[in-house]
């Protein structure tokens, strides 16, 4: 598949109209598949058609990367440096809680087609909000499990993820007490632009299990009449992969991590604007491509119980399936 195209909640969006980067536009008409840039770079695509179907049957293989050709943004030893960075921070009242990410990039031989990977990623890692957007200049292909925002009429829903590990045993009261300030985060976001006294909490550290991993996920919800820019604008970037409070742990992101996210820790999805309908991940186990380089990001929510090595080692557990499955040979 060669042409424009989105496949994005059990629906095959194809016959680009326009793109734009307006987020006014999807409270207009039309079906939409979005990618927002964790930095705040806005692509909408509008299709003209978007049908159920299943993945379609991709063109060509995916011949990825050789699995020892990956580079990381921050190296161990760094990436440990900055986690007792962000503990200091903690100590001296600056910060609660920071999402301390890396980003892994490596060469890709040759044109290749997103919807491959895509396929590969279905089979060997199913997610609940899988997406692959290709549109000029971009492809993104995303096993998200993470529910940013879901839009149905007047309600809106967000499903924040906070605690990984392999068993249920692996959480610790470090994953429970992160999870709860990131859903206070969340309902305050949200707050900003909800029908007063409509914000809810109807799931607190639920254990969701996926494959190769658990998580604790907790659901808020609220009803507002906001349109699209006003949401990202009282909610953006998601509150489970930046820290709490928001603005001092984008201060430390901005200082710590050397190369931007990109789509990682983003939104990824569609928007139907006749329905009023909308399902938004988070732009986690997600990768994309850029000119001959492929990209997948990876991290870890640090706090004052943080043990930098076990940190590192996180982001190694929720990277590891992916980029085996997205390598030449994985």
């Amino acid at each position: 598949m060669h042409d424009a195209f989105a496949h994005i909640g059990g629906r095959l969006a194809v016959g680009l109209r326009d793109v734009t980067t307006d987020l006014a536009a999807l409270d207009s008409e039309g079906w939409w598949a979005v990618v927002v840039d964790f930095e705040g770079k806005v692509t909408c695509a509008r299709f003209d058609q978007a049908r159920p179907s299943p993945l379609p049957t991709p063109t060509r293989p995916w011949r990825g990367p050789a699995r020892d050709s990956w580079r990381s943004s921050l190296d161990q030893k760094r990436y440990e440096h900055a986690v007792q960075e962000i503990r200091d921070e903690i100590e001296r009242g600056e910060v609660y809680q920071a999402n301390l990410c890396r980003i892994m990039s490596a060469p890709l031989e040759g044109p290749q087609d997103p919807l491959a990977l895509a396929v590969r990623l279905a089979e060997g890692n199913p997610a609940p909000y899988e997406a692959v957007i290709s549109v000029p200049g971009l492809a993104v292909i995303s096993a998200s499990p993470e529910l940013y925002l879901g839009k149905n009429g007047d309600i809106v829903e967000s499903r924040p993820i906070k605690g990984t590990g392999v068993t249920p045993g692996d959480l610790l009261e470090k994953d429970y007490a992160e999870n709860v300030m990131i859903v206070d985060l969340v309902r305050n976001d949200l707050g900003r632009v909800a029908e007063v006294g409509t914000v809810s909490v109807p799931a607190l550290c639920e254990v969701e299990e996926h494959p190769g991993l658990v998580h604790l996920v907790s659901t808020v919800r609220a009803r507002t009449t906001a349109g699209w820019p006003q949401l990202f604008g009282a909610t953006f970037p998601p509150g489970s992969v930046t820290g709490a409070p928001k603005s001092s742990a984008l201060r430390i992101i901005n200082r710590l991590e050397p190369e931007p996210r990109g789509p990682y820790c983003g939104a990824v999805g569609w928007v139907d604007a006749d329905r009023r309908e909308a399902a938004l991940a988070v732009g986690i186990r997600t990768f994309w491509i850029s000119g001959e380089e492929i990209h997948f990001g990876t991290g870890a929510g640090i706090t004052w119980g943080s043990d930098p090595r076990l940190e590192w080692r996180e982001t190694e557990l929720k990277a590891e399936r992916l980029i085996g499955l997205a390598s030449f040979g994985g």
